[in-house]
């Protein structure tokens, strides 16, 4: 006998996962390949995610398009794809960044997606099963950070020998003087110190990442599963890191790349403990994808999970993408590839912005994995933000407030490092999809309200004595 045909094993998955209770549809999809269900060991992943989330399955055959009409159906809140190694190419991820924006007609994403893959079978497994929040009170970082946000941490320069900044609980940061080669310190700083959260940059291929970015440093290095230093007088430092962490290798080119067994994304999950993560599957040059992430994640600590910076990173490139160049919103290009806008029109002129800008942000939309449960939830330890911001509903009328607390420095960046850092839009994510929304009040403000976030242009200057409000009226059509 052959398989089931999609629409019996959806079902069948969907009363596995609800125990055949009563109530709304589920809000989470896991989104399989029939042959990769058709492995023992896979499909207990998707039967663990199912399990764990109350979620419905959907299968398909050759191409995840083929998933579109029941994901359409859905609208999910969180899609997860769960990906052999050998599926979790950089088409794949592709294919899934602009998946993700077809549930319904904006030119926004519509899920909060995650594509769960592992070394092997038993590695997807144990990331699939864990349930537990995540905390991050504990971050290392090789390359600069602010740390003044985090807990504790310490981070390592890649640029200037020696520099380092460490931060003890309770304290404020302090420079030290760090070794000449920082391998091994990284390596205690995952094995011995046990890190929640894991920050690097520089370069970086599908096998290494090379730990100084203007110095001679040691390496980290893949094969087989397996991650691993090797300092710069040919020293082996082993990696094994069990505790739940995240990983944001922001600047570094290729990282997100599984082109085989020997990937450092594999390694990173397998060994390491690495529980999410972001990452470029081609060289990157632009940044606006990658670095974006800290911006929302760790600089404003509490506020989102691991997730949904991600995703806020995304919702301010696609709005900056068909803001100032609406001409290659619409564009699909071949992962690695881009091309520049025909004309600059007045707007991008306005902002500052060049042809090459254009290109950056559609080189980078589609090119950045994420690989994890997405509705896992690991946040930042609270810690003061720049400016709170808070959103309430009475009888269908809706009011977001942006509130600063730093004064006239509300909206400046926190830190420079890196690329494309700063001027990130205030998103807010909704506890519902709403419809038939009217604005009332703060159209001033240039909002974006979609049917599960708003978005507001960061100002150029803070007023602190002015009210950042938006009011509008809206329908719920989900939970």
């Amino acid at each position: 006998m052959g398989a089931p045909p999609a629409s019996f094993v959806l079902l069948g998955m969907f009363l596995l996962g609800r125990a055949c209770a009563a109530g709304p549809p589920p809000d989470y999809a896991v989104v399989v390949s029939k042959s990769t269900h058709q492995d023992s060991g896979w499909s207990a992943v998707v039967a663990a995610l199912v399990e764990k989330h109350r979620a419905v399955a959907i299968l398909y055959d050759a191409a995840i398009t083929d998933a579109l009409p029941a994901l359409r159906s859905q609208h999910p809140r969180y899609t997860c794809f769960v990906a052999r190694p050998a599926e979790a190419t950089r088409q794949f991820v592709a294919d899934v960044h602009r998946l993700a924006r077809r549930y319904d007609d904006d030119p926004y994403g519509d899920t909060r997606w995650g594509i769960l893959t592992g070394y092997d079978a038993g590695n997807a497994l144990r990331i699939a099963r864990h349930a537990a929040p995540l905390v991050v009170r504990k971050v290392a970082s090789g390359t600069e950070v602010a740390l003044e946000l985090c807990a504790e941490g310490v981070w390592y320069s890649e640029l200037i020998k020696n520099r380092m900044v460490r931060k003890a609980p309770g304290g404020s940061p302090v420079p030290g003087q760090g070794p000449d080669d920082t391998t091994g310190a990284l390596a205690d700083a995952l094995n011995i110190w046990a890190a929640d959260l894991v920050v690097t940059s520089g370069h970086a291929t599908e096998r290494d990442w090379q730990i100084g970015y203007r110095y001679r440093n040691g390496s980290f290095r893949s094969k087989a599963g397996s991650l691993f230093g090797v300092d710069t007088q040919g020293g082996r430092h082993e990696i094994r890191s069990p505790n739940p962490k995240v990983y944001l290798p922001i600047g570094n080119c290729l990282m997100g790349h599984i082109d085989g067994p020997d990937a450092m994304a594999l390694a990173w999950m397998n060994s390491a403990g690495v529980h999410q993560m972001i990452g470029y599957t081609v060289p990157t040059w632009y940044g606006y994808a990658g670095w974006g992430c800290l911006d929302y994640f760790l600089e404003q600590p509490g506020r989102f999970t691991f997730a949904e910076a991600f995703q806020a990173n995304l919702r301010a490139l696609e709005h900056r993408l068909a803001t100032y160049f609406p001409g290659l919103a619409a564009d699909v290009v071949p992962p690695g590839t881009t091309r520049r806008p025909d004309t600059l029109g007045d707007a991008a002129r306005a902002a500052g912005l060049e042809t090459q800008d254009g290109a950056g942000l559609l080189y980078d939309r589609d090119v950045v994995a994420f690989y994890g449960d997405p509705a896992w939830e690991a946040r930042m330890a609270p810690a003061e933000t720049r400016w709170d911001q808070s959103l309430t509903e009475e009888d269908g009328l809706w009011t977001f407030t942006v509130t600063p607390r730093r004064g006239k420095d509300a909206f400046t960046p926190v830190n420079a490092n890196g690329a494309q850092r700063g001027g990130r839009p205030i998103v807010q994510f909704l506890g519902a999809r709403l419809a038939d929304i009217r604005i009332l009040e703060g159209e001033d403000l240039d909002p974006v309200i979609a049917d599960d976030f708003i978005l507001l242009p960061l100002p150029r200057t803070c007023d602190p004595d002015r009210a950042y409000r938006m009011r509008f009226a809206a329908r719920r059509v989900a939970p």
